[in-house]
């Protein structure tokens, strides 16, 4: 059977959009009747589940490998403490670990040349799993005070049903958890709005994400007359996938957690369209 696409929604900041971009394709392709999969990637504050209302059916804890040092077999040699790239080991008399710095590689174990180290899971969140209606849902819930995000969001992605086009909705920004999760994505819709700060945003975002070699294009939500990010896009040869324009009924709509198609069934025809500009390029 063909692998559906996988289509990553992301942005460089917050508050853009991105969301209702991501919530309202995944109904777009529930009324054309195409299998589809949401995937909230977004772990350190998942909000996907409050516009499609899914129904939970399981939910798995999640963990990263970390290591436990036996004192009795230690013989101090540091080894350990040398080859973290994290400084989770700190070496006093004997091997300290931080185990909230640690990222699971298993080096120091590895190192080891007494056998002392042995990994331990420490739990770092959930993944959740679900139907919203026939939109199969996926969300990762990072644990409170947890630095970690992209080994949850692997853990998300791990539930991908190849037969479903699957949108990863991305936390926002440039850093690591937003390269775990475009990372195998067939293609990158970067939501961003006509501002300065947008503008700035969305740059930073493309010198991020163009190197890993995914086809980007944009969507300007709440756009108005000022051009700038569409001069931008032209400039760097991206495609503009859509203008959403800035519609208080909609920001009312947003407000109560519903969808806009349930209460402004006209914005119908503007997800229809993204979705074809998006399909043309998968």
């Amino acid at each position: 059977m063909a692998r559906s696409p996988a289509i990553a929604i992301a942005s460089g900041k917050g508050g853009t959009g991105k969301t209702t971009v991501a919530v309202h394709l995944a109904a777009t392709l529930l009324f054309r009747k195409q299998a589809v999969q949401y995937l909230d990637c977004d772990v350190e504050e998942p909000n996907g589940h409050l516009f499609l209302k899914p129904t939970i059916e399981s939910s798995a804890s999640v963990g990263i490998p970390v290591p436990v040092v036996d004192a009795a077999r230690c013989i101090a040699c540091g080894k350990c403490a040398e080859v973290c790239e994290f400084n989770a080991i700190a070496m006093l008399k004997k091997p300290l670990v931080f185990p909230e710095l640690c990222h699971g590689c298993g080096a120091c174990a590895l190192v080891c040349p007494v056998g002392a180290i042995r990994e331990t899971p420490r739990a770092i969140g959930v993944v959740e799993t679900g139907r919203a209606g026939s939109i199969r849902f996926a969300q990762g819930r990072l644990n409170v005070g947890e630095p970690l995000a992209p080994p949850l969001i692997r853990a998300v992605k791990t539930r991908r049903e190849p037969a479903a086009v699957a949108l990863y909705d991305s936390p926002p920004g440039t850093s690591c958890p937003v390269v775990a999760t475009v990372r195998g994505a067939d293609f990158v819709v970067l939501v961003t709005e006509p501002t300065p700060f947008g503008l700035h945003d969305l740059a930073l975002a493309v010198a991020t994400l163009r190197p890993m070699g995914r086809p980007l294009g944009v969507v300007v939500n709440r756009a108005d007359d000022d051009r700038r990010v569409q001069d931008y896009c032209q400039a760097e040869n991206l495609p503009v996938l859509a203008e959403l324009p800035d519609d208080r009924r909609v920001a009312e709509t947003y407000a109560r957690g519903e969808l806009i198609f349930d209460r402004l069934p006209d914005w119908r025809g503007r997800f229809e369209t993204l979705w074809a500009r998006i399909e043309e390029r998968t």
